[in-house]
């Protein structure tokens, strides 16, 4: 009988008795992110500032340049080729390019996009998306 009096008591912790973990709805990520992105070396404080670990706006920030983050676009450059072109042997200057000028656009997928040179840019943006979406 003696052994069970000094033994020690026991006790049971539930998980409901901590502190639960925080959730953070995809809006207050992208504006932390988008925070972070502003000047030089700004990761660390802007954690700092939001009482996050660094290590999570890291993901946060991989998650937003690979596109995962909300409805953010991943963010690339595609390369782009300048040309010179026959000088005119006009003396006037035309602000209105000829008609049947033509510009090449070759996205990322390997698709190539020929638009007229006064296209309206709204319109070019939502040929874009179409296209580099299939």
């Amino acid at each position: 009988m003696s052994d069970f009096i000094n033994r020690p008591q026991i006790e049971v912790l539930s998980a409901a008795d901590g502190e639960r973990r925080r959730y953070w709805p995809d809006d207050d990520k992208l504006r932390i992110v988008e925070e972070s992105f502003i000047g030089h070396r700004q990761a660390a404080a802007t954690a700092r500032r939001h009482g996050i670990c660094r290590s999570l706006l890291t993901t946060w920030r991989r998650q937003y340049r690979n596109g995962e983050l909300g409805s953010s676009r991943p963010v690339s450059f595609a390369p782009v080729t300048v040309t010179k072109a026959p000088a005119r042997q006009t003396n006037s200057v035309d602000p209105c390019p000829p008609p049947g000028c033509e510009v090449e656009i070759a996205l990322p997928n390997g698709r190539r996009v020929t638009v007229p040179v006064g296209v309206e840019p709204e319109a070019l943006a939502r040929i874009l998306a179409v296209v580099d979406e299939q």
